[in-house]
């Protein structure tokens, strides 16, 4: 298990990274950790682009072989892009977690921050332990 934590990112218990673009938006996806515990992706759906999501909202699904899980919005604001490659190309979510496998692009609500979100250290805590 390779763990590997970018120490540039923001993390969530539920396992998304969160990359601040420093322009009022953020970049969301899933951790290694999370697609190697997910194993092979077979299918992803994405949020519509204009979604008002609050913080925790289930906004995407990913399939695996094994499982399907909900992913979670890391923050409130609204989905201004998303990975329009993804659905049709899973797989690049295991190949590169925190590249071409991003899912989507938040911009940030009135008055939000990354408070709640987990530092690297934090998150690797989490996952180790």
């Amino acid at each position: 298990m390779s763990d590997n934590v970018p120490e540039d990112l923001f993390y969530t218990e539920s396992h998304e990274w969160i990359r601040d673009e420093e322009d009022g938006t953020v970049t969301v996806g899933i951790t290694d950790h999370a697609q190697e515990e997910l194993t092979e992706l077979v299918y992803i759906e994405l949020p519509e682009i204009g979604r008002l999501l609050q913080q925790g909202d289930a906004c995407a699904v990913v399939e695996s072989v094994k499982t399907a899980s909900d992913i979670y919005a890391p923050v409130a604001g609204e989905v201004i892009e998303v990975n329009e490659d993804l659905p049709d190309n899973p797989e690049r979510v295991n190949e590169d977690a925190f590249g071409d496998g991003w899912f989507f692009r938040i911009k940030l609500a009135e008055g939000e921050n990354f408070d709640s979100l987990l530092k690297p250290e934090q998150y690797k805590s989490q996952i180790e332990g």
